[in-house]
């Protein structure tokens, strides 16, 4: 063949013809496999990332069955099941965290990410002005808010408003009163879950602001009662 008489057309028609010449259904098959993972690498949330790797499998498992080229066919098979069940609880969790943002205020969703942690009475789990770098859940045991003589129990979340703050420092101090036991993730760990799916970063701060306008609700329920008691002591004064 002779390079030097071909032209920019001339090369195009004869890459098409070598590509033509050598397509078959199982070629056809890893073609959009290969598209498909490329689109992948694009995807700018990992649900989307997820679905795209699901077909791209699912197009290269039909390839490796009929070139037939069997480590690529096997390899698909174990891939296509693990991306179909990381879809399924990144879907699962975008899904509580709604129901929680849309009244339901459990935090239960959360807790396959957190890790357990005892806690003696007389700890102080944090002062007021403490780097904030994770939140807590109350399993077992009292927690004493300082500042404001709130008491947690059992099923409270806290800490959660730190990672709001544009400092990231502790709002409140909290001490263990009774012995027990506390779940904690990192805030580190729900940014993770944030750039896997922006949905979840926007219902755990609504979530989060929801649970903020209890507290001020609870601190002026605090603030009338004290009000009413002074009242009612300079009536009898």
């Amino acid at each position: 063949m002779d390079f030097g008489n071909l032209t920019m057309s001339n090369m195009i028609d004869q890459l098409m013809a070598f590509a033509i010449s050598k397509m078959d259904l199982a070629t056809l098959f890893g073609l959009f496999g290969g598209i498909f993972f490329v689109s992948a690498l694009y995807m700018k949330t990992m649900a989307r990332l997820r679905i795209a790797n699901i077909v791209s499998n699912f197009f290269f498992l039909l390839y490796g069955f009929l070139a037939p080229a069997f480590p690529t066919f096997l390899m698909y098979v174990g891939l296509l099941p693990i991306n179909f069940f990381r879809l399924y609880q990144l879907r699962d969790l975008i899904s509580k965290v709604r129901s929680s943002a849309q009244g339901d205020l459990s935090m239960d969703w959360l807790k396959p990410f957190m890790k357990r942690r005892k806690c003696k009475k007389g700890a102080i789990l944090f002062r007021k002005g403490d780097p904030a770098l994770e939140m807590f859940y109350t399993v077992t045991g009292r927690y004493l808010v300082s500042e404001i003589g709130v008491e947690l129990p059992p099923g409270r979340l806290f800490g959660e408003l730190g990672f709001l703050t544009p400092e990231s420092r502790r709002t409140q101090s909290v001490e263990c009163i009774e012995d027990g036991e506390l779940l904690t993730v990192t805030y580190d760990k729900i940014l993770e879950l944030y750039f896997q799916d922006p949905d979840f970063g926007f219902y755990f701060l609504k979530l989060t602001s929801e649970r903020l306008l209890q507290n001020i609700a609870r601190l002026e329920g605090i603030v009338e009662q004290q009000k009413k008691q002074l009242a009612e002591l300079s009536q009898r004064a």
